[in-house]
């Protein structure tokens, strides 16, 4: 069983992993819209690196302008540190302040689960293959059913099996959906999947 601390080099692993591959990004690719609404690639990470640049203080000062609302705050930073030089955003990536970040009540398994899924809204539209370990993508494929993480997302399982078709991992009864564990992972999360990527009928919001 993988315990919370175990997850620590597997959460800095993803952000090395993604690092390394934005570094030699176009200015086209960091323009990218990603799976975020509204969000192109520099958005997601300005908004993953957040605490590669504020103190506890600083964050907390900037929740407090923004009324104590996360949502708004998130867009607000991610709008603004978007336009940082891109080789910071890079750095930031691979600061050891992420390498460490678990959000407060999360643990491992929050910061997990935060990179692989803002990695992938960023690396699926610029048309990359998963880059996480199936080990790696089963801990989050397992959060998000097991753990009911995808209720978050206001996304709804019940009555509905989900098996991947690129490792040994299924979940739940019923009809099924059908897709490469990145790609149900992602309609845990109410993202908008490319069409033709799973086999079945899509999740229901609750």
């Amino acid at each position: 069983m993988t315990t919370d601390t175990d997850l620590q080099p597997v959460v800095a692993a993803e952000f090395v992993s993604l690092a390394d591959l934005l570094a030699a990004a176009s200015d086209a690719q960091w323009d990218t819209p990603s799976l975020c609404e509204g969000w192109r690639v520099r958005e997601v990470i300005a908004h993953m690196t957040m605490a590669a640049r504020y103190s506890e203080p600083e964050f907390m000062a900037e929740l407090q302008r923004c009324d104590f609302d996360f949502t708004r705050l998130s867009n607000e930073v991610a709008g603004r540190d978007a336009g940082l030089p891109e080789d910071e955003l890079v750095a930031n990536l691979r600061s050891d302040v992420m390498q460490h970040w678990a959000p407060p009540g999360g643990g491992y398994h929050g910061a997990l689960n935060h990179v692989v899924i803002h990695g992938l809204d960023v690396t699926v539209p610029l048309g990359v293959p998963r880059r996480s370990p199936d080990h790696t993508i089963r801990v989050v494929l397992d959060d998000l059913t097991q753990g009911g993480g995808h209720a978050h997302f206001g996304t709804v399982l019940d009555g509905r099996r989900l098996e991947a078709s690129d490792l040994d991992w299924s979940y739940g009864s019923g009809p099924a959906l059908r897709g490469a564990a990145e790609d149900l992972a992602l309609a845990m999360c109410g993202r908008a999947v490319p069409g033709g990527r799973l086999d079945g009928e899509p999740l229901e919001r609750g």
